[in-house]
């Protein structure tokens, strides 16, 4: 497989990346933008602020709130 495929891909979806923006959680797990700022919203995840127009959300603990959550 053609290493620039794979290094374009890794962007795309993300892969070892620690904080992603609301629109990539949007693209790589498909939760609409006003549901994850609902649950910012909520504090069922933080948001990191780091400039007056970026926020971004830990993937880590996004992956650990999807995990527990129960499915209806």
């Amino acid at each position: 497989m053609n290493l620039q495929k794979i290094y374009d891909t890794t962007q795309k979806y993300g892969a070892g990346k620690k904080y992603l923006r609301a629109r990539e959680i949007k693209e790589n797990y498909g939760i609409p933008l006003s549901t994850l700022w609902l649950y910012a919203k909520q504090g069922k995840i933080t948001p990191k602020k780091i400039s007056a127009r970026v926020t971004v959300f830990a993937v880590a603990e996004l992956e650990a709130f999807i995990n527990n959550v129960e499915v209806a």
